[in-house]
C-alpha cells in the first residue's frame, strides 16, 4: 500500500482523476467500481472533464456502484445510485448495458446480491475501485467486525453511519441496513484507490496506517492489497506527521 499526500483536496481529486483516465486508456473495456459521497466527488467532475477534453472513448467502460441505503428510492438525493447517475452515467453518456447498481428497493435482496456477483464475474472482476473511508474504518457498508471474505451482502448499519449518513439527505431518513460489495472485492480489485480529505479524517488515517490490520477497521485491509494507494490532504495526515515508524 502506498500513501501520496497532496496540499488540498483539489490536487488530491485531480491525482485521483487521473488515475481513472490511465486506467480506462490502458484498458477501454475496465470495470471501475465507484463509491458515492462527499470524498470522490470532484474525482469525478474533473474525471468527467478530461474524458470530454480527451475525446475518451467510453463506449466500454463499465461501472459498478460500491453500496447503497436500503429503503430508499434510487432517484433520491442522497441515494448512491443518484450521485452515480448525476457524477458519470449523465456526463459520460453511458448506456444502461454499461453499468449496474445495487436495488435498494428489491424486495428480495439476496437475490440483488447474486446478481451483482454475477455482473462481475461475467465481467472478469474489477479493474479499478475508487472508494471513501467512513469515520469508523468502513469501506462502502463493510461496517466494523463484518466477515472479510464476504462477496455482495446485506448489513445493519453501525450507529456512526447512520449518524453521518444523514447529511446526505435533505430531510431525515430511517437508515438501518445497507447493501455492499463486500470486502473480497476490495481485496481481488486490481488497483484500490482510497481518497480522504479534511482534518475530521486525520484521525481515521492515523487508525488505517497504525491499528491492527483487521475487520475492526476494515479500512486497515487495504495494507494487505498489493496495488493499493491512499490519497489524502495534508489536513487528513495531520495525525501521522511525527510518526517514523509508518
Amino acid at each position: 500500500m502506498e500513501l501520496r499526500v497532496f496540499k488540498d483536496y483539489g490536487r488530491a481529486s485531480a491525482v485521483v482523476a487521473d488515475i481513472m483516465s490511465t486506467v480506462l486508456a490502458e484498458k477501454p473495456d475496465a470495470v471501475l467500481c465507484m463509491a458515492s459521497g462527499d470524498s470522490p466527488r470532484l474525482a469525478c467532475a474533473l474525471f468527467c472533464e478530461q474524458v470530454k477534453k480527451e475525446a475518451t472513448d467510453c463506449s466500454r467502460l463499465f461501472l459498478v456502484g460500491l453500496d447503497e441505503w436500503v429503503g430508499v428510492p434510487p432517484a433520491t438525493p442522497g441515494a448512491c445510485s443518484n450521485d452515480f447517475r448525476e457524477r458519470l452515467i449523465e456526463p459520460l453518456g453511458l448506456k444502461k448495458e454499461q453499468y449496474h447498481f445495487f436495488n435498494g428497493l428489491a424486495s428480495d435482496l439476496r437475490e440483488e446480491c447474486i446478481k451483482m456477483d454475477t455482473v462481475i464475474a461475467q465481467k472478469g472482476g474489477i479493474d479499478l475501485m475508487v472508494v471513501g473511508v467512513g469515520m469508523n474504518g468502513h469501506i462502502g457498508f463493510n461496517e466494523p467486525g463484518v466477515d472479510a471474505g464476504l462477496k455482495s451482502h446485506v448489513i445493519g448499519l453501525d450507529a456512526v453511519t447512520k449518524e453521518v449518513g444523514q447529511k446526505y439527505f435533505q430531510v431525515g431518513r430511517v437508515l438501518n441496513k445497507g447493501i455492499t460489495l463486500g470486502l473480497s472485492y476490495l481485496m481481488e480489485a486490481k488497483k484500490v484507490v482510497l481518497i480522504a480529505s479534511g482534518a475530521h479524517k486525520s484521525g481515521v488515517i492515523k487508525k488505517v496506517l497504525t491499528d491492527e490490520v483487521s475487520s475492526a477497521f476494515p479500512a486497515t485491509l487495504l495494507r494487505r492489497h498489493g496495488n493499493s494507494v491512499i490519497i489524502t490532504d495534508e489536513d487528513a495526515t495531520a495525525e501521522i506527521r511525527n510518526i517514523t515508524h509508518l
